[in-house]
């Protein structure tokens, strides 16, 4: 076992550690559980807190709140019909008919078990892949960065929701907020109006907490929604051994499919739930029984959910590439901690990258206690009236924006992309596209300027390097699809 290896463990089993896990889990559950309150609200107040702590456990609680949040989605879409989260709406699919049976207990109990088997399958995928990806991309330059960049640019454009305008305007606006601050390579200063406070650009914290937690605070503010109450039976009908093994092939053919789809940046938990349920269904010799309450579809669900955890990182260690917007806000943090990802990061800090796969391990372990002992403690929290709940989370985002720096110009930051969040949501602008570009843009130009530099100005720089080749070509062939595939769309709705 490699030095690397034995000290990245004893970094995750540190007292420290392991209580910020336990803790991160924890608050996850809360943050997956209520419905609005998701896994990137969690970690957007959560990064300013980690500020100034060592790396392992400041990953121990962030990937805490993030295993826990993506599990705890799919609760409320099993209790009451409403997924806490947008990756737990297939657990609508059979939740809410297993709870109508009399069967919540079952339903919850696999949704834990699926949860954790699922992320521990993606964690061995991720140790596994990680270090041969990471050799691999020793080898890349300038244009393969760039390439990468473009194509998540792409990719952003084309999961943005039912309309790739409204995508295409929030990327735009992500692009234009990427260039304030100064010249990556010459240094000029770009749109700082001359406030020396945005020379170094957007910070990404503060804005990350507004867009996402100040937004939906005021969403939820507007919106006079009713407080959900419980309806769960008080049945005791729980999970059968004989039904989790009859699930075993079910639940690492979900995690596989989990695994895979969230190694694909901007693809996500949603989709690979979907997918998951659908190739259960399709395996099934009881087809009849889906949709009216069958615990099959809720193993696949859970499990391809939990698994695109640790594929989503994949990209993201190796390659510095999000694989969906929760790991672009992790994306934040690594640079926070004074990390970079990508091939170096393996090398130069390998005892952090092995303390983070053992931290996501043990997030896992710690959702199976947590989720199993605390079944009967969810329906509760549903009931925390908004009029609590919001102004908590307002303080929070003020402390967290301000402790960063001791600014006052960060919080000012952090309203004011509350407010263009608030904003976008109002005009149906998803906020996905608007981060994710933030972050991949001074990739994209850093490197489109160090190839142009490298090539003195020749672009065919980007078609002689094989891999730059491959990548753009894919791009080229991603934005085609998505061309033609609208088009198809609007011929469609032309012919109605």
């Amino acid at each position: 076992m490699s030095p690397d290896i034995i000290a990245g463990l004893l970094f995750a089993l540190a007292p420290a550690a392991l209580l910020a896990n336990l803790a991160g889990v924890a608050l996850g559950i809360v943050f997956g559980a209520l419905p609005g309150l998701t896994a990137t609200m969690g970690l957007a107040l959560l990064i300013p807190l980690t500020f100034g702590i060592p790396p392992v456990i400041a990953f121990s609680a962030l990937l805490g709140v993030y295993v826990g949040a993506v599990y705890a989605g799919s609760i409320t879409a099993i209790l009451v019909g409403t997924p806490g989260t947008a990756a737990a709406a297939a657990a609508l699919l059979e939740g809410p008919a297993l709870t109508k049976k009399g069967e919540a207990k079952k339903a919850l109990t696999m949704t834990t078990v699926a949860s954790v088997l699922g992320g521990i399958f993606s964690c061995a995928i991720l140790i596994l892949v990680s270090p041969q990806l990471a050799k691999v991309a020793l080898s890349f330059g300038p244009p393969e960065y760039f390439a990468l960049a473009v194509f998540g640019l792409s990719i952003v454009a084309g999961v943005s929701g039912k309309s790739l305008l409204k995508g295409i305007i929030a990327g735009l606006i992500g692009l234009f907020i990427a260039t304030i601050g100064m010249d990556p390579i010459i240094g000029t200063n770009r749109f700082t109006f001359g406030n020396p406070n945005l020379l170094n650009g957007i910070n990404v914290v503060p804005a990350l907490v507004g867009l996402f937690a100040i937004s939906e605070v005021l969403t939820r503010i507007e919106g006079k929604s009713e407080q959900l109450k419980s309806k769960v039976s008080t049945s005791s009908i729980g999970l059968k051994a004989s039904e989790l093994k009859k699930n075993w092939f079910n639940i690492i053919r979900s995690s596989a499919i989990g695994t895979f789809i969230g190694i694909i940046p901007a693809t996500g938990s949603g989709v690979a739930s979907f997918v998951a349920y659908n190739e259960a269904k399709r395996a099934s010799k009881d087809k009849e029984q889906f949709g009216k309450g069958n615990i099959d579809g809720i193993a696949a669900t859970e499990s391809a959910n939990s698994a695109v955890t640790g594929g989503a990182l994949v990209p993201l260690l190796t390659l510095g590439i999000p694989g969906d917007v929760i790991t672009a806000v992790m994306l934040g943090a690594l640079m926070i901690q004074g990390l970079t990802p990508g091939p170096m990061l393996f090398t130069t800090n390998g005892d952090v990258v092995y303390g983070i796969f053992a931290a996501l391990i043990l997030a896992n372990i710690f959702t199976l206690f947590l989720g199993l002992g605390a079944t009967k403690i969810f329906p509760k929290l549903l009931r925390i009236p908004e009029g609590i709940l919001m102004p908590v989370i307002v303080v929070l985002c003020v402390l967290g924006s301000y402790s960063i720096a001791n600014s006052m110009f960060d919080v000012l930051i952090m309203l004011s992309f509350g407010l263009l969040g608030y904003i976008m949501l109002k005009a149906d602008l998803p906020l996905a596209p608007l981060l994710l570009s933030m972050i991949l843009a001074p990739i994209a130009e850093t490197n489109f300027r160090r190839a142009m530099l490298l090539s003195e100005q020749d672009l065919t720089i980007f078609l002689t390097r094989p891999v730059s080749l491959v990548i753009l070509s894919v791009t080229f062939i991603v934005i085609g699809k998505i061309g033609f595939n609208e088009y198809k769309k609007f011929r469609n709705e032309r012919t109605i």
